[in-house]
């Protein structure tokens, strides 16, 4: 990554570099330490997550160097002059372990493992939460959408409604989910993503008349030409002119490429639309949709059979609406060869120890039916148990199962090339169709059974009980 586009060091949480101080000074800084990431609560109420945000976490990672200007800002703040020289030559040179982005993922189990000294782990916590929480939420979100959506085209129109510069990661992961197209023009030219745009209703007004507008711009575009038909009256007004410059482009050996619908009944004056097109022959101009669109809205407009080709997906997606955030966790689960845990009251709160790793077991046609969260050098786990209620088991005898976990950075280098979005698109396609339809479906959905070995309950219960004994 070019170190001018690199995320600053500082672009974290003041108490990270506070506790660096701290182990620093401590001389505990090189200790070695683990982190696990992981969410408690999947998004939207649904009944999976899509990981999503590696790749470029993974490329900041690599990149991560405190600058002159940096380093003379914490001097500013008061930091200590020994810390500060250290700061100065400091590369991550720690090892992260995980899943593969794009992945289909659920509450409790562990997605990526962060391993190095003390000090280098503690100090990617909030940018990894920063990038993984908010990729993921995005990803998710518009894999729902594109379930709704079938095969049809769904292009992400979401940048003035992001979250600042994070629209370029939302674009980016809204590809991942199973978009086609973004009309965030930085974010297509770093993500390889085809853009896509066609006119506000702003360059309609600045003209006198709707058909010299529409005239005026066929004549510029003439072979990427999408009306916008919804400034004045959808079918009075705006399709009858968008019909004739489909006309005068026909005369002149060009195509019409769509019409657009912005607000209305987007069913109604689709149909209405439909009809008239093909009507006038027109039968190859797409009828693309926006306005307030999610996989609830794309639905319902598809299950009226709305005849819509394009949906143009905005506000909804990119803020990743009603949720806004994934509950993604960082929590340190070793420390000087040693395992460690934090203690709730509530026991979903109570951390796992130790370095994990988790199997996907698969049933008989070879879909997903359950993930085992157990210790990384134990064997194949023969029942998993509940995370919270021990009660409740689950033989795994006879399985055949998938090792989720892989080496993505060694030595704080990156181990391999990392898929771009529209291979990601594909492989959690792939993934989510090896998902049971009860896990998928909006409305109360099937929650997917996730749970922990024998030896990795029998640790945890062991330090519980430890520390208990200290209060």
């Amino acid at each position: 990554m070019d170190a001018k586009k690199a995320i600053s060091p500082l672009y974290t949480d003041m108490y990270q570099l506070t506790m660096g101080q701290a182990y620093f000074l401590n001389n505990r800084h090189e200790q070695k330490a683990c982190f696990d990431y992981f969410f408690r609560k999947t998004p939207f109420e649904g009944g999976y997550t899509i990981f999503a945000g590696l790749a470029d976490l993974l490329a900041h990672i690599e990149a991560l160097r405190f600058l002159k200007q940096d380093i003379d800002y914490l001097h500013k703040k008061g930091f200590h002059a020994d810390y500060l020289e250290f700061l100065k030559g400091f590369r991550f040179s720690g090892q992260i372990t995980g899943m593969q982005e794009g992945e289909v993922v659920f509450p409790v189990s562990p997605i990526l493992r962060a391993e190095g000294g003390l000090l280098e782990v503690q100090l990617i916590e909030t940018l990894l939460l920063n990038m993984l929480n908010f990729q993921s939420l995005i990803a998710t979100k518009a894999s729902r959408i594109r379930q709704s959506a079938g095969e049809r085209i769904l292009s992400d129109f979401g940048l003035r409604r992001a979250q600042g510069m994070g629209g370029i990661q939302a674009s980016r992961a809204s590809i991942i989910g199973g978009f086609d197209s973004t009309s965030n023009l930085l974010a297509a030219q770093q993500n390889d993503i085809p853009p896509a745009g066609t006119m506000a209703h702003s360059f309609i007004e600045s003209y006198n008349d709707e058909l010299e507008a529409f005239r005026a711009y066929a004549g510029v575009f003439p072979d990427n030409c999408v009306l916008l038909v919804d400034t004045y009256n959808t079918l009075k007004s705006g399709l009858p002119n968008a019909m004739k410059v489909a006309k005068e482009l026909e005369k002149s050996g060009h195509r019409l490429k769509g019409i657009r619908l912005d607000s209305g009944d987007l069913a109604y004056l689709s149909k209405k639309a439909r009809l008239m097109l093909d009507e006038a022959g027109l039968t190859y101009v797409r009828i693309v949709v926006s306005n307030q669109l999610d996989e609830h809205v794309v639905k319902s407009l598809l299950d009226q059979q709305a005849p819509i080709d394009i949906f143009g997906v905005g506000t909804n997606m990119i803020t990743g609406r009603p949720d806004g955030a994934i509950d993604g966790v960082y929590k340190l689960s070793s420390s000087h060869g040693s395992p460690r845990l934090k203690i709730s009251e509530n026991i979903q709160k109570t951390t796992l120890p130790g370095l994990k790793k988790v199997l996907r077991y698969l049933d008989d046609d070879h879909n997903f039916y359950a993930d085992c969260i157990a210790l990384e050098k134990e064997t194949e786990p023969e029942q998993m148990i509940h995370p919270f209620f021990k009660e409740k088991t689950l033989s795994l005898k006879g399985r055949k199962y998938e090792e989720l976990f892989r080496c993505h950075m060694r030595h704080g280098k990156i181990t391999k090339d990392m898929l771009g979005p529209f291979k990601l698109k594909e492989l959690v396609k792939n993934r989510l169709e090896k998902l049971p339809d009860e896990h998928k479906r909006f409305d109360f959905p099937h929650i997917y059974k996730v749970g922990i070995s024998a030896q990795l309950c029998d640790l945890r219960d062991e330090i519980v009980n430890r520390y208990q004994n200290y209060i």
